[in-house]
């Protein structure tokens, strides 16, 4: 099985306002609006994309819900068309994906995050849900693909010093050296050869510089722990993860969340079964 990522089509069946122009203070993002009408009275469904990605990377899982949900798709800081925005941490990055989220959606939204943008999502809910609580754009739950909640302190060190060495790498290599070695990390286990050279490809187009910066600003090392601070808030949240992803699996389990095992996945659900992840959605939402 090929790993195909999906695209945006300009001639999609989703009425879409388009990509947002990059500002200081907005993100490049897409906002998808439901054809139907379906929509009307269900909260907008809000995406954040792994480390590595882009917003067009949600496509599949937005082909299956389009018609049911607003749907708003957002390029994170050094990704796709946020390429060219630094963040310094968790805090700012945070910020921006608050004040997109408030100058698209008018009504109440989930966020549904993988990997990387699992643990925004997490951290936006947990630490700065005061930018997203009040009005008619107000958080309403999360589902969370493969995020991780936070390490115990004495793990901190050595994970910084892990992510200090890919950073170096991404930014002092051709991109696609590094995405080969990559790819071969534990987490990626359950792809097949073919499919990590896809994923080399389609990676490929990002800066090195930029992935360097992000992969230094939301290191793992610098997230606390967020999983007692999610069960305070009283927000419903949902965990998914594959089968394969033995890692993953575990963390799901020790996280006290509800937690649901997507089988013949690994960590990317959303693009090995996105038909899966989608029904996932339509029945926890």
């Amino acid at each position: 099985m090929s790993l195909r990522m999906p695209i945006f089509s300009e001639d999609s069946s989703l009425p879409s306002i388009g990509a947002q122009p990059v500002s200081a203070s907005v993100l490049s993002a897409r906002l998808l609006s439901s054809p139907s009408g379906n929509a009307k009275d269900k909260p907008a469904l809000v995406f954040l994309h792994g480390l590595l990605g882009n917003g067009k990377d949600w496509q599949d899982v937005i082909d299956a819900l389009g018609n049911d949900f607003n749907c708003l798709t957002i390029d994170l800081p050094g990704h796709g068309e946020s390429q060219h925005i630094d963040v310094a941490g968790f805090d700012d990055t945070c910020a921006l994906i608050a004040t997109t989220i408030q100058y698209h959606l008018h009504q109440p939204f989930w966020l549904i995050g993988y990997s990387l943008g699992a643990r925004l999502a997490m951290y936006l809910s947990a630490i700065q849900r005061e930018s997203v609580g009040e009005g008619d754009a107000r958080l309403a739950g999360l589902i969370i693909e493969s995020g991780h909640t936070g390490l115990p302190i004495q793990e901190r060190a050595a994970r910084k010093d892990h992510d200090a060495r890919w950073a170096a790498r991404f930014e002092q290599e051709p991109i696609v050296d590094v995405l080969q070695d990559w790819y071969q990390q534990a987490v990626f286990s359950s792809l097949n050869h073919e499919q990590k050279q896809s994923l080399v490809a389609i990676r490929s187009d990002n800066l090195g510089v930029k992935v360097a910066s992000m992969l230094r600003a939301t290191s793992l090392a610098k997230q606390p722990i967020l999983s007692q601070a999610l069960k305070n808030s009283g927000l419903p949240l949902y965990y998914l993860c594959g089968e394969n992803d033995q890692k993953f699996a575990a963390l799901a389990k020790y996280s006290g969340f509800a937690f649901f095992t997507i089988p013949n996945a690994g960590h990317n659900i959303h693009t090995e079964q996105p038909a899966l992840f989608s029904q996932h959605v339509k029945r926890l939402i």
